[in-house]
Parts: C-alpha cells; structure tokens; sequence
C-alpha cells in the first residue's frame, strides 16, 4: 500500500491561518475544519486502512475514540480489526481555567464492558492530545488498559510525548510540524494578533 502523505490529508480539510486557542489551552497558528471529513468514505479510506494495520500489532480488543471525529474513526478501524467499538463524550466546565480543561466520559453502558479490556484510542488529529487523554483517563479510571495511541495526523510533538512517557506506543498515518504555543509564551499574543476560541466545536 501506498504510504498516505500529509499533503493527501490536507487536501480533505479546510485549514485556516490564525491565531486560535484550541481544547487544550495552548495557542496555535493553524486551525483544521474536519466536520467534514467523514462525509466522504471512499477518500478517507486509505487513511484509515492504514492506520488500522499499525494498530492490528498491538492486538487490541476495541478500539475507543472521542466524540466527534475520533468516535467515527473508532467505529471504522475497530470493524476492520472486528473488535468492540467504544466512544468517550467531552464535557468542558464553562468556569474551568488552565490546560486540559476538558474532560471525556463514556457512556454509562460502556463502564463495565470497558474494564481489562486491551483498546486502542485514536482521534482523527492529535496536537496537545486533549482529547485522547481525556479518553485515556476515563478508560483507566474504568480499568481498561491502554495498548496504543494513534491518529490520521500527530501534529508536532506535544501529545504524542504524553503517551511515550507513560509507555505507550504512538503511531500515525501522517505527521507533520506544528507551533504550539503555552498562552503565556505565545508569539502571536505578543505580536498583538486577537485569538479566537476554537475549543468549543473540537480540537
């Protein structure tokens, strides 16, 4: 199989250049819209075909993903490994100030079923690795254990160090540099740019 590139995932999403404060709190210059991104099976395909096959080495017995993106990308790649299918929803405390603000919860019904079990958790991007590990925390707190870490595209470096310090394998089907920035160290607020929240629709 043809090795996706960066290139060929940019294509299927709307990228814009800004300013814009993302789930984690970190500042950024770059922003995707991927609502849209699963709306066209047939050219998401092949990225999630292979990111399925660098996760089937670790063996898993589901595959969970945040909502929304990464809930989508869970149900695909876990039927291709024809494991379970599990999902965390975000819950973003409206006073909540500071990094990782987010926290991801699954579904009373899951809570159970999760528990030593092996799973994969996977988003479609991964930059400071909110999402996945808000997932991540949920699943331990429900005695799950967490095999692997992957994504359609690691931006920079951020969260897939989360996961390499605790000892768990990252794997992407792309990867590409990214500026992250802590709000205090942020170049763009120092340039005077105005930032704009992107935390409320994804990250």
């Amino acid at each position: 199989m043809t090795k996706v590139s960066a290139k060929a995932f940019y294509d299927l999403t709307s990228a814009r250049r800004g300013h814009f404060q993302i789930e984690s709190g970190h500042h950024s210059e770059l922003w995707l819209d991927l609502d849209a991104l699963f709306s066209r099976p047939n050219q998401i395909a092949p990225f999630v075909s292979q990111l399925t096959d660098s996760l089937r080495p670790h063996n898993v017995s589901a595959v969970c993903g945040p909502l929304l993106g990464g809930a989508f990308l869970a149900q695909l790649v876990a039927h291709e490994l024809q494991v379970q299918f599990y999902f965390t929803e975000r819950l973003m405390p409206a006073e909540a100030t500071g990094l990782y603000r987010a926290s991801y919860h699954l579904p009373p019904a899951f809570r159970n079923s999760v528990r030593n079990q092996r799973i994969a958790i996977v988003d479609d991007v991964m930059s400071a690795g909110s999402a996945l590990r808000g997932t991540y925390n949920e699943l331990q707190n429900h005695g799950a254990v967490i095999a692997v870490a992957g994504a359609l595209m690691v931006f920079g470096t951020t969260g897939a160090d989360f996961f390499h310090d605790l000892g768990i394998p990252v794997t992407a089907v792309a990867r590409d540099e990214y500026n992250l920035w802590l709000p205090d160290a942020c170049l763009l607020c120092r340039d005077g740019q105005p930032v704009e929240n992107v935390a409320t629709p994804a990250s």
